[in-house]
């Protein structure tokens, strides 16, 4: 019975202290445990309201984001961004040597400006004040464009271009008659220089600067598929542009057939002839056709040729640039 007792007494003395979930001390059971447990409690509940609140909050955003219309972006403007961006191209482009608007390019047109293209709509081409002017400058050689009112707007980063604009050359261009002439007249057996398909305007400039260093008496280039006589053709050439005559002829094929009626043998440079030009000896009025690195002289205008003839390349590049194998070329036929 004493065993008893005691075992019941040992039991509620151990009831009345209980372990700390925080700590690793054993305290009593007293009031200010019973607090603890309250605010243990209130924590809880302030927790479990604060993860209703969450969840509020989210459910009221994905709500928001439902009835978002999809493939829409809030607080953008775009036709701002777009505007932007044009004027920020317009800017980086090189205006200076653009006209646009109908009563601007009228004034050029018939002060005879030199010219390198045109765009204009197709009602601006076939309008009464137009089409005259337009057409005979086509006839000369100046590329006339019919485009649509947004591609001419593209093209002017959105100016009120009226329908037609014009870019001008830096320097004129004569005819091919003016061209043999006055080639003729300055020498016994010219040689001028026609270009077929190089569309880059560094790669001409370096041309006309080769081509007037080793007195060539003039340069044909057509009317398409070539780069004009732009203000990056003038900065490359370094001032030889000033000294060399320039045609711009409508079809290269034909006016090949009009050089050889007056004297003019033909030849032109590829890589795959079989005669050296560095092994060329003939004594007369000469054209020398250069084509595009890439694509080379064009299998039509290949036929025109009287000779076709290859720069000996030693090392392991196959080709040249067009600008490099033009200057060897003119250095070769005039040292003979």
């Amino acid at each position: 019975m004493k065993n008893s007792s005691k075992i019941n007494h040992s039991r509620k003395n151990s009831n009345q202290y209980r372990k700390d979930s925080n700590s690793n001390v054993y305290s009593k059971n007293t009031k200010s445990s019973k607090k603890n447990n309250r605010f243990l409690i209130n924590s809880d509940k302030n927790k479990s309201s604060k993860d209703l609140f969450e969840k509020d909050n989210n459910k009221n955003n994905f709500s928001s984001l439902k009835r978002r219309k999809p493939g829409t972006k809030p607080n953008i403007n775009v036709s701002s961004n777009i505007h932007n961006i044009n004027q920020e191209y317009a800017n980086k482009r090189n205006f200076d040597d653009w006209i646009w608007g109908k009563h601007s390019v009228f004034e050029a047109l018939i002060s005879e400006r030199a010219i390198n293209r045109i765009w204009c709509t197709s009602e601006i081409f076939s309008s009464e004040k137009f089409y005259i002017l337009l057409k005979d400058l086509k006839s000369k050689g100046i590329l006339i464009e019919e485009v649509s009112w947004n591609r001419l707007s593209q093209l002017t980063c959105g100016a009120s271009h009226q329908g037609v604009a014009l870019q001008l050359a830096c320097a004129k261009t004569i005819s091919l008659d003016k061209l043999i002439n006055f080639s003729k007249k300055n020498s016994t057996n010219p040689i001028i220089l026609a270009l077929d398909g190089i569309t880059d305007p560094h790669n001409i400039g370096a041309i006309i600067r080769s081509a007037e260093a080793f007195d060539c008496k003039g340069i044909i280039i057509p009317q398409r598929r070539s780069a004009g006589l732009t203000g990056t053709v003038a900065k490359v050439a370094a001032g030889a542009l000033e000294h060399l005559p320039v045609s711009r002829v409508v079809n290269l094929n034909r006016s090949l057939e009009e050089l050889k009626k007056n004297g003019f043998f033909i030849i032109g440079l590829s890589a795959d002839a079989q005669s050296s030009i560095s092994k060329f000896k003939k004594n007369t009025p000469l054209v020398l056709i250069v084509g595009a690195e890439d694509k080379g002289i064009s299998l039509l205008t290949q036929k025109k040729c009287d000779f076709l003839l290859s720069i000996p390349l030693k090392g392991k590049t196959s080709s040249l640039n067009a600008s490099v194998a033009a200057a060897i070329s003119l250095f070769h036929l005039t040292s003979k």
